[in-house]
């Protein structure tokens, strides 16, 4: 979800680079630099390409700033590359990363081949990450999912209803929509090239209404829901009841529109605090629709299935999720909390353990031990990084990225295109757009974290030199709106992109 454009100088530093690395890393890394000026790739997670005509036709997040620079010299990216030395490279973030009254910043800095690290500024400290937690949550779901796996929403035939003097093919028959831990649905039809709304429930509910037509049967339909994938509290009692009422989330359930938002495009109001129910419902107004042709009729009441449908239930319909690595990235390009809780239980499920909080914090616990991180000292009170009482060390987080962008397990390649761009896409879209980091704009990707007093950026970049450096910066106990934290940020990744500290 990267798609950006940039100069022609930049194509002639860097057309060598393929020959030098593995090509789906490379491929990730250069995209912001590497389209022929005034051409720009809508991002695959939103949909199809868009019209570029203008500004007034561009979404604000896909425009180019005006300064999108790459460091002066910069050579082919290349493993022959010089690794900084440490004292070049603290001589940079020393006077830059300072906080913005109180609090404190920890940071570390790794060459991402070798893993040594070039910085450490308390980085072994445990530290609130807010929602840098995601990117243990996208390494666990890869891992323990499977980043080409989709989610299935299903329709099974229930139970007929006894209606006294009605034939068979005139009674009361129900149907049960159940949820297998898609939460992108889509109201309407199938959108196959988009992400949210990958899976429509009007095409749901024409596949069943079809499915029934061919049975014969004609009559009134009572939509029952099965969320009974999902269990044990619906909300973390971790998170704040203000930040529930906010729609920072909402109670989880394995299937709901839109991740939970009544709106999409809206990602600041309320979230539906019954995503089961309100799913339902959207799938007995698209049976109603479909079914009216067809001498069909759907009972007013969305009703909760008591216990689940039996074994031997015939499925009607189905449709799919989109891919799990394809999820992953709207996770983090987004920040989104509901999908990433989602993703969390998940994995646990994929596991064979139960869909609850607990076990989704296990389960991405488990994950990074598997992969080699060590988990010593981390805390994970929920998986989305909403909660407070989250504690991961920048150490750990340079870790999890150097993973991703490198390690052993290649499926973790799958959330390179997830990370924000600076200056471009996701939640660094409206950053990175002034005189002291535009340098760092198209280069520096990044997930972000953000509550009261608790900053983080953690990420990857290519310095000057075309060396690939990984990164966390944490900040906690930090001024409530001060205005430098983020930008000290911001400035310290900017001048890793432009390390020549050989």
């Amino acid at each position: 979800m990267s798609g950006t454009r940039g100069t022609a100088s930049s194509r002639g530093r860097l057309s060598t680079v393929v020959r030098s690395w593995p090509t789906l890393l490379i491929t990730v890394l250069l995209l912001a630099l590497a389209l022929p000026a005034g051409m720009l790739i809508a991002p695959a997670l939103t949909g199809p390409a868009r019209s570029t005509a203008g500004p007034a036709q561009t979404p604000a997040w896909q425009l180019v700033p005006e300064r999108l620079s790459v460091p002066q010299g910069i050579d082919p990216l290349s493993n022959a590359a010089p690794v900084p030395v440490p004292a070049d490279v603290a001589a940079r973030l020393d006077p830059v990363l300072k906080t913005d009254g109180g609090g404190s910043f920890t940071a570390v800095v790794q060459d991402a081949l070798t893993g040594k690290v070039l910085y450490d500024r308390e980085g072994a400290a445990n530290r609130i990450p807010a929602s840098n937690m995601k990117l243990l949550t996208a390494v666990a779901a890869l891992r323990g999912i499977g980043p080409e796996e989709r989610f299935s929403t299903k329709v099974v035939a229930g139970p007929v209803a006894e209606t006294p003097g009605a034939t068979p093919a005139a009674a009361t028959r129900s149907v049960v929509l159940v949820g297998g831990g898609d939460v992108l649905l889509g109201a309407g039809d199938s959108a196959e090239s988009k992400v949210l709304g990958h899976a429509g429930l009007a095409t749901l509910a024409k596949q069943t209404v079809e499915s029934l037509r061919k049975s014969g049967f004609k009559g009134q339909v009572q939509v029952l829901v099965d969320d009974s994938l999902f269990t044990g509290p619906a909300l973390n009692p971790a998170w704040s009841p203000d930040d529930v009422a906010a729609g920072e989330t909402a109670p989880l359930f394995p299937l709901a529109l839109n991740s939970a938002r009544f709106d999409p495009a809206d990602t600041t109001a309320p979230r539906p605090q019954d995503s089961a129910i309100a799913s339902g419902e959207a799938f007995a107004a698209g049976l109603k629709a479909a079914g009216a042709a067809a001498g069909l009729t759907v009972a007013p009441a969305v009703v909760r299935l008591d216990g689940k449908p039996t074994a031997d239930a015939k499925v009607l319909a189905e449709v799919q999720s989109a891919t799990v690595s394809q999820q992953v990235d709207l996770m983090l390009q987004t920040s989104d909390n509901y999908l990433a809780e989602t993703l969390g239980r998940m994995t646990a499920v994929a596991g064979g353990q139960p869909g609850t909080n607990e076990s989704a914090r296990a389960a991405v616990l488990g994950q990074l031990s598997g992969l080699g991180i060590p988990t010593d000292g981390m805390f994970a009170a929920d998986v989305s990084g909403l909660a407070l009482a989250n504690q991961v060390s920048a150490r750990q987080f340079s870790e999890v990225v150097r993973a991703i962008t490198n390690g052993k397990d290649p499926r973790l390649r799958a959330a390179l295109a997830g990370f924000p761009v600076a200056g471009l896409t996701g939640t660094l879209g409206d950053r990175y757009i002034d005189e002291s980091t535009a340098e760092g704009a198209g280069l520096v990707r990044a997930k972000t974290g953000t509550l009261n007093t608790v900053i983080a950026l953690s990420g990857y970049v290519v310095d000057a030199d075309g060396r690939l450096l990984v990164f966390s910066f944490i900040g906690n106990g930090l001024t409530p709106g001060a205005q430098g934290n983020k930008p000290a940020l911001d400035t310290a990744a900017t001048a890793l992109a432009g390390c020549g500290c050989s």
